[in-house]
C-alpha cells in the first residue's frame, strides 16, 4: 500500500491505475479506523480494481465547541489495518494541502442539510460537502463508499453528486455493530465502561420503536417510548425522528422510512439509525 501526502504524488499514482484501465473506489474516512471502516474497504475491493482510502480529520466540519482537538488520531495503526484489508493507496494529506492559503470556496447542500444534524450542528454539513467534493475531485473515483450509520450525511452526499453531475456511484454500506448492537464509531473510544454499558440503550430503543411501527403502531407512541428509554439510560437527547428513507422529509406509511437519533451520554455524542419498512 502506498501512503501519499501530496496531491501531485496522488495524481501520479491514480494516473498509473487509469493507464492500466483499472477502476477506482474511494473510501473517505477521518481515521481511528474500526471494523466498520474495514467493511467499507472490503466492499470497495469487490466493486473496483483499486481502492483508495483517505484519512483526513476535516477541521471545517467541527463546530467551535466540538471535539476536533481530541478526535482520535492513530495513523500507524490505521495504516496497518488498511494494508491488511488490501487497500492500494492511503491518501493522508495535511490540512495545508487540502486548504491552502487563500482557500475561499464552500459547498452547501440546502434542504437535506438543514434538519436533524444540521439543526444541531450549524455549518457541519457545509464542511462535509466541501471536503467530500474536494476528495471526489482529487481522486475522481468510479465509486465512493460511505457507511449508513451517518445516514443523513449519505443523503447529503448523494444530493451533492446528483446536483453537480459528478458521475460517481455513491454506495451506502450497512452499519456495522458490536455484539451488543452498539453501532461501531470512532467516538465510542470516548466512553468509559459505565457509559459504554448504558450506550446500548440507543440501538435497543430504536429497534423496539421500529418493530412497533412495522406492526402498525402509532409513530408518536413509538418515538415517545424510544425517548423514555434513552432518558432512563442517562442520555440527553438531541432528536429522535422518523423520516422518509429517501428524502428525509415527512414519512409516508407506504414508503420505506428511517428512524434517526442523536443523543449525548456523558461527554460523548452518539448517532444511530435503523430502517423501518412499511407496515404490512
Amino acid at each position: 500500500m502506498q501512503t501519499i501526502r501530496q496531491l501531485d504524488a496522488l495524481r501520479d499514482a491514480l494516473a498509473s491505475f487509469r493507464a492500466a484501465g483499472e477502476s477506482i473506489a474511494l473510501v473517505p474516512t477521518m481515521g481511528a479506523l474500526h471494523a466498520g471502516h474495514i467493511a467499507l474497504v472490503e466492499t470497495a475491493r469487490l466493486r473496483a480494481q483499486r481502492v483508495v482510502v483517505s484519512i483526513f480529520v476535516n477541521p471545517i466540519q467541527f463546530g467551535p465547541n466540538e471535539d476536533l482537538a481530541r478526535y482520535p488520531r492513530r495513523e500507524m495503526q490505521d495504516a496497518r489495518m488498511l494494508t491488511d484489508a488490501g487497500a492500494d493507496v492511503l491518501w493522508m494529506p495535511p490540512v495545508e494541502e487540502m486548504y491552502p492559503g487563500g482557500f475561499a470556496t464552500a459547498v452547501s447542500v440546502s434542504g437535506v442539510s438543514d434538519i436533524l444534524e444540521g439543526a444541531h450542528r450549524a455549518g457541519h454539513f457545509d464542511g462535509v460537502a466541501t471536503v467530500v467534493a474536494k476528495l471526489l475531485g482529487q481522486v475522481r473515483p468510479d465509486i465512493a463508499l460511505f457507511g449508513e450509520k451517518d445516514f443523513q450525511q449519505l443523503a447529503v452526499i448523494r444530493r451533492l453528486v446528483r446536483d453537480l453531475d459528478l458521475g460517481v456511484e455513491v454506495l451506502g454500506v450497512p452499519t456495522q455493530r458490536d455484539d451488543d448492537g452498539l453501532a461501531l464509531s470512532s467516538r465510542n473510544l470516548y466512553l468509559d465502561p459505565d457509559e459504554r454499558q448504558r450506550a446500548v440503550a440507543l440501538p435497543r430503543a430504536l429497534g423496539i420503536a421500529a418493530r412497533s411501527l412495522e406492526k402498525g403502531g402509532s409513530a408518536d407512541e413509538a418515538l415517545a417510548q424510544a425517548r423514555d428509554m434513552l432518558i432512563q439510560a442517562g442520555f440527553e437527547i438531541d432528536y429522535v425522528a422518523l423520516v422518509d428513507a429517501e428524502t428525509l422529509g415527512e414519512p409516508a406509511a407506504d414508503r420505506p422510512m428511517r428512524l434517526l437519533a442523536a443523543a449525548r451520554i456523558g461527554n460523548t455524542r452518539l448517532i444511530d439509525n435503523v430502517a423501518v419498512e412499511p407496515a404490512a
